[in-house]
């Protein structure tokens, strides 16, 4: 990662895109371990079809944490001030998840740089599954 300055950002600019997938069923059941998430929708078909779902689904916080990866590959972890995100729509196996970002806003809060960001993930056909903000703060 190369060093992000303030001056070198300017608005409009994007962030490199980040993709995963295809998300095997795999990838979602060591999701559904390491995040202490076991529910049902996520790893049985026929549960998550009673409950009117198409089949299983990949857990938003998957979704979220390769948004989450957007932002630390683009400027560090240290430097993230905010994250929030909004679900708009669900992810199925097989399914590519691409994170995207830009440059919304920038300010200087009193010797504080900060870098607005509107952030989303997106599937493959282009269905948004999350939009967000985040702030990251340069030197």
């Amino acid at each position: 990662m190369t060093k992000l300055t303030y001056d070198q950002i300017t608005i409009g600019d994007t962030l490199p895109p980040v993709e995963i997938g295809p998300v095997t069923r795999e990838d979602i059941a060591a999701f559904a371990r390491a995040s202490g998430d076991p529910s049902p929708i996520h790893l049985d078909d026929e549960i998550a079809r009673s409950s009117g779902l198409p089949g299983i689904i990949i857990h938003g916080m998957f979704n979220m944490a390769v948004l989450g990866r957007l932002l630390t590959d683009w400027a560090g972890q240290t430097r993230i001030k905010s994250f929030s995100n909004r679900f708009a729509a669900m992810a199925v196996p097989g399914d590519t998840i691409t994170c995207r970002g830009k440059v919304a806003d920038k300010s200087d809060l009193g010797g504080k740089n900060l870098v607005d960001l509107d952030i989303e993930a997106i599937n493959q056909k282009g269905d948004v599954l999350l939009t967000g903000k985040a702030v990251i703060a340069l030197s």
